[in-house]
């Protein structure tokens, strides 16, 4: 057990295992949006009463245009419908690209 503790120890201090509390004081990221298009309820989903949450990352370029989308979670039904609003967004611009996480909420109506 010794040993273990002595490892870890070496490790930390030698830099090799990242220590919990590092990248706290990281700027926050998260940019404004200047333009939001809301996503269509799919049909689909409306008729099988699907609601949640798709949690989208989205790449920012620094003109607030968005590059990228990655499906983070979410009913694959919905899924497409918040992709596509997402990006048809602008973010204010910024010096340098970003990454951004978004939620879009699907609630019965």
């Amino acid at each position: 057990m010794r040993q273990g503790v002595r490892l870890i120890l070496f490790c930390v201090l030698a830099g090799i295992v990242p220590v919990r509390f590092q990248g706290q004081d990281a700027p926050e990221t998260t940019r404004k949006v200047t333009l939001k298009t809301q996503p269509q309820y799919p049909a689909l989903a409306r008729t099988m009463h699907i609601t949640g949450v798709v949690k989208l990352e989205a790449t920012v370029a620094p003109n607030g245009t968005v590059k990228s989308i990655n499906v983070k979670g979410g009913h694959p039904v919905l899924t497409q419908s918040a992709v596509t609003a997402v990006g048809h967004w602008k973010f204010e611009a910024a010096p340098h690209e970003t990454t951004e996480l978004i939620e879009i909420r699907f609630e019965a109506e």
